[in-house]
């Protein structure tokens, strides 16, 4: 996408989500009627399996995919980003957007899994969705950003008061839910589609008890699938909700998915023999592909997202004794030692693996991605020492080496070398052994053997977020976030006191602490938008020059076969509107990398006058 259309588009996005506008309608109409629905069951494989349908409590992209497309939420996205309304009809926010006021849609059916009407979706389900997030014996994984915003959400779930009344959220009528929030939010809108603030039917939830979402029987639906088969490790099948109130816009009727732990690998021949609708093409044989007369015209490039990719540094190691995670933790408390894991990483070189043609385009300098907000057509990587970080490539050898000197002399006698450094990744991603694989070669290239000693470890797919990740079981590990909401401080919140990733507070000395009071001073920064966006950047550069996180790239699909319009998905880069099926349409055949190429450009025309149209 051209970098300054973009730009342009995200900033009337963000313009429109802080002017707290009003939308009234809905998506069905004219649209409905341009779609080719000639084929209704899309077919695929998979090898990451869910272990939940608990949506209140899961914090799991593999889940989310699954229950984005069985819940609603208040507001929706089309298919240009534009809000739009779903279980909400129409809101409103007061002049300092600290109150949200939303009137529900009438006669939204809670069904059952065997299709059965048990209840109407009211305003009650919305406040018996916060009491549940907020009820810190329900370990909610999601709670952290919902008790921040919602007023006095963060006493309830601590304890400090125990009456859910002076929360604030309330059922003002049977179709009117408000929300009171801690501090102006002007980006309010744009966290309704995450999970923690979909409804929940209070008196099913409490039947169910600590079943709720354990089974496909054990939670209602009120979104365009039913999940109508769930058969562990051999297949989940999704069908269209035929109660649904905007079923008119679900044109697919069944989404077949196939498990097999050899998904990535086995996938792209399925495809050719037609037992599948989509794979994903490895780096490894894109090539192939596209040199391949019976192949080139079936692949195409998808559209860069804003998961943010980056290397994290753990500063409370939890691996085996094996790979010696005393020392590691030694030698990472030293800044010299960080940054020279920092300089020394060619992150194209890592990138190549994924995106062997276009490997610039997807290199991420900071955290937070390129055209994701901008204040006065100023895009956030631009402000302040964001901008110097954005300019150029983190990997100089000789920097890198320089560091290493600094490093050993500081370390002598405090650190065995080499250091080990325990590197795991997850099997279920493309490419992920070979990019390792060359991270491990190219570190102990650029900074000697006798300085480090890499380790790769491979591990399941399933469970990999968990057992990896946030129980502490690496060094070094390739680490993702996605937006929650239209600000730059949804991409602080791995890193903050308690997070998931590197944790700086855990850092020796007063070097988290620092990081921590930048991010506060940001985070209470609610009326000079200018200013919050400079203190953001201010504590991201902090987080970045510290070595405390290495920016890899930016997310995306890579290169896929697929029958999918990719022009009728649902779009957002936060909450979980882009798992939808919803609105989406099949073509009779895969589409070429050409035809992509001028389909992205349409919809980026398109989008714009649309985004344009909707700031009015």
């Amino acid at each position: 996408m051209k970098k300054n259309t973009l730009k342009r588009i995200l900033s009337l996005t963000l313009s429109l989500m802080l002017l707290g506008t009003t939308a009234i309608g809905c998506s069905k109409g004219k649209e409905a009627d341009k779609k080719d629905v000639s084929a209704t069951e899309f077919k695929k494989v998979y090898s990451e399996e869910i272990k939940t349908l608990n949506y209140l409590k899961t914090s799991e992209t593999t889940e989310f995919g699954a229950l984005a497309n069985m819940i609603d939420s208040l507001v929706d996205y089309d298919k240009y980003g534009v809000v739009q309304p779903c279980l909400a009809t129409e809101w409103k926010a007061n002049e300092d957007n600290t109150v949200w006021t939303f009137k529900l849609r009438d006669n939204v059916k809670w069904v059952t899994k065997d299709k059965k009407e048990y209840a109407n979706v009211v305003a009650q389900d919305f406040v018996d969705s916060m009491k549940y997030v907020l009820d810190k014996n329900n370990g909610s994984e999601t709670v952290d950003i919902a008790a921040g915003v919602i007023k006095n959400g963060s006493k309830f779930y601590t304890g400090e008061i125990t009456d859910f009344s002076q929360v604030g959220v309330k059922a003002i009528d049977e179709h009117t839910v408000e929300y009171t929030l801690e501090k102006p939010t002007p980006y309010f809108l744009s966290m309704l589609t995450y999970v923690y603030f979909f409804p929940v039917n209070g008196k099913f939830l409490d039947e169910k008890g600590a079943d709720f979402g354990t089974t496909p029987e054990n939670i209602l639906y009120n979104g365009g699938y039913i999940f109508d088969t769930f058969e562990p490790q051999s297949s989940r099948v999704y069908v269209a909700n035929d109660q649904y109130w905007d079923k008119d816009n679900i044109f697919i009727k069944k989404i077949k998915l196939t498990y097999n732990k050899e998904a990535l690998t086995l996938a792209p021949e399925m495809f050719l023999r037609g037992e599948i609708d989509y794979a994903n093409i490895s780096p490894s044989i894109i090539d192939e592909w596209f040199k391949s007369d019976d192949k080139k015209n079936s692949v195409h490039q998808s559209k860069n997202g804003f998961y943010s990719y980056f290397y994290a540094l753990n500063f409370d190691p939890k691996f085996s004794e094996e790979y010696e995670p005393a020392n590691w933790k030694a030698a990472v408390n030293n800044l010299n030692f960080r940054k020279s894991l920092f300089n020394a990483l060619d992150r194209k070189a890592a990138a190549t693996t994924l995106e062997p043609y276009e490997t610039e385009a997807k290199l991420l300098n900071t955290i937070t991605p390129k055209n994701f907000v901008d204040i006065k057509g100023k895009d956030y990587t631009q402000i302040g020492a964001l901008a110097d970080i954005t300019a150029k490539d983190s990997f100089d050898e000789k920097l890198a080496k320089e560091y290493k000197d600094k490093a050993m002399k500081e370390l002598e006698g405090k650190v065995k070398f080499p250091v080990k450094i325990y590197l795991p990744y997850n099997t279920g991603i493309a490419g992920s052994a070979n990019r390792e694989q060359v991270v491990e070669q190219q570190l102990e290239k650029a900074l000697g053997t006798d300085y480090i000693d890499v380790i790769i470890d491979p591990k399941p797919a399933t469970g990999y977020l968990k057992d990896v990740r946030k129980a502490g079981n690496y060094a070094l590990s390739l680490c993702n976030w996605g937006p929650d909401y239209a600000d730059p401080e949804t991409y602080s919140e791995p890193f903050n006191t308690g997070g998931n990733y590197n944790r700086p507070e855990l850092a020796q000395g007063d070097i988290g602490t620092k990081y921590e009071e930048m991010l506060t001073k940001a985070k209470a920064e609610v009326t000079d938008v200018n200013k919050r966006y400079e203190l953001f950047a201010e504590a991201e550069s902090y987080l970045i020059n510290q070595g405390f996180v290495i920016p890899y790239v930016v997310g995306g699909e890579g290169y896929v076969a697929s029958k999918l319009n990719p022009f009728d998905a649902q779009f957002s880069p936060f909450g979980v509107i882009s798992e939808k099926y919803k609105g989406q349409t099949m073509l009779p055949k895969a589409m070429s990398n050409d035809e992509f190429k001028a389909g992205l450009k349409k919809w980026e025309a398109e989008r714009t006058e649309a985004l344009k149209k909707a700031a009015k």
